[in-house]
């Protein structure tokens, strides 16, 4: 959600932040709408204030004995009194109509965001890694993956496309990877771990922004609550309508969560293997922080997901992303982009981003600053540290053997109870 004072201060610096994400000029749309809605607001401030001063006027009347202008005054009560259920209803529709027209709207990237259409227009800013190289021709993970325990077929017969059914040490592969995610980003890296509500509520989604423009992305229970398709949103309101302390210190959660996903933006995409599944597990990162100190926090989560492919020797470049390639919620996003060499190409395997206040706003997530009465609205950041699935992927490309086996890195040796490798069935 946007200020709605600062778009009245500078309306054309508005239109100019969203045009870079092709956004066509909405300023002037909103002030009618404000001007509209602070109209009818004093209006019916001063329709009470009249209502009051001739109640009182009237005991003044009748005790002057003027009977005739205690009727006339009589007659306006009753006239302004019969008004104010107008106005009450007329102030309600005008600001739900400005906050319905704020809310559709994306954030405003920051200053040193590229401007660019797509993932084309995206700046690579570190690669850390060297691409292995195999004396053998490198497999995709959905051509290694079934003879280990990955099984797509049985997945798509129980539930259809874009789910998978993992066996044996691939599913113990699969929670090794979550447990070392957790177990790290708890222990080296200062997140709580919490275990956060699957299910929420509108209010919920319409926090961290999914809703109203990105419902086609999200499923939906009988009971008109939604499954959660990243942790961000369970844990980000946690701090809804909370005035959050001084915030002297951040506040870290991290969540191992299951997440659900349409994928209505995805047909066509990744329909073979374990890149883009319909239910997935996620270690994701939040952070609340005051506004002074949101650059150290999305530095600081982008060097905690980091530290995890760094750990598990994969090959990754982070990506700065361009206006054109950002989540609507966003203000600055780096990507983190693994090595797939059996694909030969980098892919997404985490996002970071910092969301300013803008969330805060949807959310009215404050702070108080010690000494001070006013408050202020918080800001949040969020990623990924890391999505399992994907990692998952990177591992049994990355570590793939000749024979068709996978090498366990050494860092998952301790979560998987014994075995060093996946061998074919």
């Amino acid at each position: 959600m946007h200020d709605i004072a600062q778009i009245r201060s500078d309306p054309a610096a508005f239109d100019a932040g969203l045009a870079r994400r092709g956004v066509d000029p909405v300023a002037e749309e909103i002030l009618a709408l404000d001007a509209r809605r602070r109209s009818i607001l004093t209006e019916q401030q001063e329709a009470q204030s009249r209502r009051n001063e001739a109640s009182k006027a009237i005991g003044q009347a009748m005790g002057q004995g003027d009977s005739a202008k205690a009727e006339a005054l009589k007659a306006e009560v009753g006239t302004l009194k019969a008004k104010m259920p107008q106005l009450d209803e007329a102030a309600r529709t005008a600001g739900e109509e400005l906050d319905q027209a704020l809310a559709g709207l994306p954030n405003i990237p920051a200053s040193d965001v590229p401007d660019g259409a797509d993932e084309d227009d995206n700046v690579e800013v570190a690669c850390w890694g060297e691409p292995r190289a195999f004396d053998f021709e490198a497999k995709e993970h959905a051509d290694i993956g079934p003879a280990l325990g990955m099984d797509f077929e049985t997945g798509a017969a129980i539930s259809g496309a874009r789910f998978t059914f993992l066996r044996g040490g691939m599913a113990r592969l699969h929670r090794a990877l979550a447990q070392f995610m957790l177990d790290h980003q708890t222990g080296e890296r200062g997140y709580t771990e919490c275990a956060p509500p699957l299910l929420v509520r509108d209010e919920a989604v319409f926090g961290t922004g999914q809703l109203p423009k990105f419902s086609d992305d999200l499923f939906r229970t009988t009971d008109d609550r939604w499954l959660i398709p990243t942790a961000e949103v369970s844990l980000t309101n946690a701090v809804r309508e909370q005035i959050v302390g001084d915030l002297a210190e951040p506040i870290r959660m991290t969540a191992l969560t299951p997440c659900f996903r349409s994928e209505a933006g995805a047909a066509g995409r990744d329909t073979r293997g374990f890149i883009r599944q319909h239910q997935f597990e996620k270690v994701e990162l939040v952070s609340v922080c005051r506004p002074d100190q949101w650059e150290g926090e999305h530095a600081h989560m982008v060097e905690s997901a980091q530290a995890i492919l760094q750990a598990l020797g994969l090959p990754y470049r982070t990506m700065l992303l361009c206006t054109g390639d950002m989540g609507a919620t966003a203000k600055k996003t780096f990507d983190l982009e693994v090595w797939l060499p059996g694909q030969q190409a980098y892919r997404e395997i985490s996002s970071i981003s910092w969301c300013g206040d803008y969330q805060a706003r949807r959310m009215n997530a404050r702070f108080r600053p010690e000494g001070e009465k006013k408050t202020e609205f918080v800001h949040t950041l969020n990623g990924s540290g890391l999505a399992v699935g994907r990692t998952l992927v990177a591992v049994l490309e990355n570590y793939q053997q000749a024979d068709g086996s996978v090498t366990v890195p050494e860092a998952l040796a301790p979560y998987m109870g014994g075995p060093q490798r996946l061998d074919p069935a």
